[in-house]
């Protein structure tokens, strides 16, 4: 039973004890600095239940915990505010309890349980992936793992949007335009060839559209007649009547892509148990929605277009199939998700990590397949994120001014390297050894930089600020680790096997293992809001805490033999909660820097 569920507990006990009356529920908060106590429990909201002054209440709570709990040994009342002193014993009883135990704070997945998936990334084919993306990956791969360490079973998917005119747009103008080049034969990651041809279709429309106007043209007329859309347009006609050259052409600059993203997802350190394909998908939902109609969910107007009325919800009526029986991204949206529950059996929920231009979207669909009386549909979650900017404005893929992913983390590893060389980080290192841990900086710090704003939030990423070795950073985080293992390193002595349960503690010991003491409620938190930033910012609080306590108390100088090994197990597991609290944010830990 955890310290707070102890408190709480007891707490009702007292009020029951001592004035006859029954409190549902305990308010607890850390003690703040200015007193002496480890935990608060809130008078104020007693009051409810139990008249009196606050003060008063709190002396007569305070002195019973301390007569019937053992894990209590004093406390005192600030006006309504009881704070509690724990005793050293349970803290030394608790870390002894906890220091072998190998994925602290992670929870197994239970065997006949629900499954979750999530998806994320979700890219098109005609261009490679972008620092809208890249927020994109880390936040679905983080939330994956955060859920998975809670206790869930957790599938990791992603739909990749591979036709359509915006696809047709990238093979046109390599067909009017490549000669015929490849990956191989231009050293091109293969989406990185296809984006090139999606801003080379951009260049000559706009540039046909200008010709036109100049020819009498309106714009509205220009933009529609411009040649390369009609090839465009002709082309996608061609593929979804199943032209073969057509098809080929797609798979093979398709394949291109896949290769290219593989890549990049190596080099992120994401990665996925399935993927569905909107060629494949893009049909399904039909059946669902003559389905819906039968069980008027679904209304037909005149046009013969099929609709679902949501007024009643506050929204409006939605398109969910064409006059002429086309589906819309809808209908897609809802067969797809039919199709995964078939796939996978044990699913029981979805989290879609998609941007939060698409909010109105996933209510609508949300909506709809709870209507239709799918169970799990109680269980659909939009991670809506915001937009990432760079300082020098807004990314437009069409002009091939984006923040292309891959370049962004090859920059990221130079900015830490230019950053670790001013510091002296690395001095005394090999190439090769300074290379990887310039890599593990990099993309530390940029993955730590995304994931600790509230995803709701739009950031405005800054690279040089990201590798800063102190504040709020993945840098610092990870070089206080590398210090704990340069300590680890430097015992000379067995610390692992003994337990140490006859010494006090410091103040800030004791502050750390209180910190240590939140990582299970912390991960079960992160994953309840779906907020890796949760994991980020306590991983922050810990190292802060460690680093108070490193600067104030001697390790190898203590006192005592006992103290010494204690706070070099101590360090160990502080060390051991910081690398799996990175693991769930999908940032690697050095061990030297």
């Amino acid at each position: 039973m955890s310290l707070h569920q102890i408190i709480t507990d007891n707490v009702k006990k007292a009020i029951q004890e001592l004035y006859e009356a029954t409190l549902e529920s305990v308010e607890l908060q850390a003690t703040r600095k200015e007193f002496e106590g480890d935990i608060t429990v809130v008078v104020f909201p007693m009051l409810r239940v139990v008249k009196g002054n606050p003060v008063q209440i709190g002396e007569a709570v305070g002195k019973y915990l301390v007569e019937n709990v053992i894990e209590i040994e004093g406390y005192n009342v600030v006006k309504g505010f009881l704070n509690l002193v724990i005793s050293d014993s349970y803290y030394l009883n608790f870390f002894a309890e906890i220091k072998g135990v190998k994925q602290y704070g992670f929870v197994a997945p239970a065997e006949d349980g629900k499954a979750v998936m999530v998806e994320y990334s979700s890219p098109n084919t005609n261009k490679p992936l972008h620092l809208g993306h890249i927020r994109n990956n880390l936040l679905g791969y983080a939330v994956a793992e955060i859920i998975k360490a809670s206790g869930k079973k957790v599938y990791k998917t992603q739909i990749i949007n591979d036709r359509g005119i915006h696809i047709c747009k990238s093979m046109i103008a390599w067909q009017k335009f490549g000669n015929g080049e490849t990956p191989e034969s231009t050293g091109l990651k293969g989406d990185k060839l296809v984006g090139n041809y999606y801003v080379k279709f951009d260049k000559i429309y706009k540039e046909e559209i200008t010709k036109l106007i100049d020819e009498g043209k309106t714009e509205e007329e220009a933009k529609k007649e411009a040649p390369i859309l009609i090839e465009a347009q002709e082309m996608l006609r061609k593929w979804e009547a199943g032209d073969a050259k057509v098809v080929e052409l797609w798979k093979m600059m398709n394949g291109w892509v896949y290769e290219g993203f593989d890549q990049t997802y190596n080099t992120l350190g994401v990665d996925f148990d399935s993927y569905y394909y909107e060629s494949n998908t893009y049909l399904l939902g039909k059946d669902n929605i003559e389905e819906g109609l039968v069980s008027g969910v679904f209304f037909k107007k005149e046009d013969g277009s099929v609709w679902c009325d949501l007024t009643d919800e506050g929204l409006d009526e939605k398109l969910v199939l064409r006059s002429d029986g086309t589906a819309v991204y809808m209908t897609q949206d809802i067969g797809t998700a039919i199709q995964r529950v078939k796939d996978n059996p044990d699913v029981g929920g979805m989290i879609y990590t998609v941007g939060n231009e698409q909010d109105y979207h996933f209510k609508v669909l949300f909506l709809i397949l709870k209507k239709l009386g799918y169970d799990w549909a109680e269980n659909l979650h939009h991670l809506s994120y915001g937009m990432v900017d760079l300082p020098s404005g807004k990314m437009k893929s069409r002009e091939g001014t984006v923040v292309d992913a891959d370049d962004l983390i090859v920059e990221m590893a130079k900015t830490a390297e230019d950053i670790s060389k001013d510091l002296g980080k690395l001095d005394g290192y090999s190439d090769i050894e300074k290379a990887e841990v310039y890599k593990t900086i990099g993309l530390g710090a940029l993955k730590y930089y995304i994931l600790k704003v509230d995803p709701k939030k739009r950031i405005l990423f800054n690279p040089e600020e990201s590798v800063d070795f102190q504040g709020n950073t993945g840098p610092f985080i990870q070089y206080t680790y590398a210090r704990i293992q340069a300590i680890l390193r430097k015992a000379d002595f067995d610390w692992k096997t003994s337990a140490v349960t006859n010494i006090s503690l410091h103040g800030k010991e004791k502050e750390l293992i209180k910190q240590i003491e939140l990582f299970p409620e912390v991960i079960q938190n992160a994953a309840t809001e779906l907020s890796p930033a949760i994991i980020a910012n306590y991983s922050y609080d810990l190292v802060k805490a460690y680093n108070s306590f490193f600067q104030n108390v001697s390790i190898f100088g203590a006192d005592t033999e006992e103290q010494k090994l204690f706070r070099v197990q101590l360090s160990g597991v502080v060390g051991d909660v910081i690398k799996h609290a990175f693991e769930l944010l999908g940032i690697n830990v050095p061990e030297r820097m």
